[in-house]
């Protein structure tokens, strides 16, 4: 195989494929990248056995095609450290060379057929949405999944489709983010009866393929075990994680005492501001609700106290409940700051339920 690359684009992709790359030793090879070229094409792969990606690179021109494994630690290094705008890339049976202007690496390689087979995306029922949309879809329920591996059913992002209708939902137990969208079924495609639910890993990958155009259109294929995603660019497959998503549905309140209506950069401002002095260990700020402001305090035994309030439109009877600050920072973080979200609460002990126009809903537990 031998390659003329432009540094910064290559370099590019293998740090968004190497996301792919297992943290844990599962496969010495898959340590790597695994490069193809061919006439037209140039392609590099990675995958830890439950995550993968399949990825286009562009500008390169291929004078023999051929595959290589590329050490993906090393190789990246290269490019990093490397001021040539071009690279050459040699790679044989034995050997792989990188050279610059003044520059020459060899590299360790492996044989390429010992690379874990890449499944490609040749299904005939799926959904199919534009980048731009999805992004923002993910963006605004990836950080409520939970990270604890006690809880492995919630580490990831459920999936329903069902005709021209998306919703994705993460939660963690503490909090629970939902949003919706529009995405074209093509033949009969479902999730009917399933609650797939898509690791965040993968979502995580998923999302930083979808920001070169955010009019290009995604293809998604839910099967019974897994998932495949077609980008512009890019392959994407990921087991699905196994055990049941809870019934998110019921969690949602249904009646409130009280409606606040902020705006949002103010109100992160606010809730930051405040818990510059909630303990350490509670992680506690007091939300008092009341006709036209809001209260918000924090204090430790050691730490000191604050106080902040700011103008809001309320309705209702004044409430005052205890959150965890981080939590409500991190839904305001996915608005645009001249957004105006609406929280629905309920008494001291009920979770407030915030939402952003008719499709998006973040629900937060209280402390006690």
């Amino acid at each position: 195989m031998k390659a003329s690359c432009p540094r910064e684009a290559l370099l590019s992709a293998c740090q968004l494929v190497s996301a792919a790359i297992p943290t844990r030793e599962v496969r010495p090879i898959l340590k790597n990248i695994k490069a193809v070229a061919t006439n037209d094409r140039f392609t590099l792969m990675a995958t830890d056995l439950e995550i993968g990606i399949c990825l286009d690179v562009r500008g390169l021109q291929v004078t023999d095609p051929g595959e290589a494994i590329l050490p993906a630690s090393k190789m990246i290094s290269i490019l990093r450290e490397n001021r040539d705008d071009e690279l050459l890339i040699t790679c044989d049976a034995s050997s792989c060379t990188v050279q610059g202007a003044a520059s020459n690496f060899d590299l360790p390689t492996e044989d390429p057929s010992q690379f874990p087979d890449w499944p490609t995306f040749t299904e005939e029922k799926y959904h199919e949405m534009t980048a731009g949309v999805l992004r923002e879809m993910i963006r605004r329920v990836i950080f409520a999944a939970a990270d604890d591996a006690a809880r492995y059913s919630l580490t990831g992002v459920l999936w329903e489709l069902e005709g021209e209708k998306l919703n994705l939902v993460a939660t963690d137990g503490r909090r629970l983010a939902v949003t919706t969208g529009m995405a074209t079924p093509q033949g009969g495609h479902a999730t009917t009866g399933q609650t797939p639910v898509v690791p965040t890993k993968a979502m995580s990958l998923l999302e930083r393929n979808l920001v070169d155009d955010p009019d290009a259109l995604v293809k998604i294929s839910i099967r019974h075990n897994d998932v495949l995603f077609r980008t512009e660019r890019a392959t994407i497959y990921s087991r699905l994680v196994e055990g049941r998503f809870p019934s998110y549905r019921d969690y949602l309140p249904k009646k409130f005492t009280g409606k606040a209506t902020v705006q949002a950069s103010a109100f992160m401002a606010a809730v930051r501001q405040a818990a510059i002095m909630a303990d350490d260990e509670t992680k506690r700020v007091a939300f008092r609700f009341d006709k036209g402001t809001l209260t918000l305090e924090a204090q430790g035994p050691t730490s000191g106290r604050s106080k902040v309030v700011m103008e809001i439109v309320f309705e209702g009877k004044p409430v005052s409940v205890n959150f965890n600050p981080a939590f409500v920072v991190e839904v305001l973080r996915v608005l645009p700051t001249d957004a105006e979200p609406v929280i629905e609460l309920g008494g001291p002990g009920d979770p407030a339920l915030f939402k952003c126009g008719p499709d998006y809903q973040y629900l937060v537990m209280p402390l006690t």
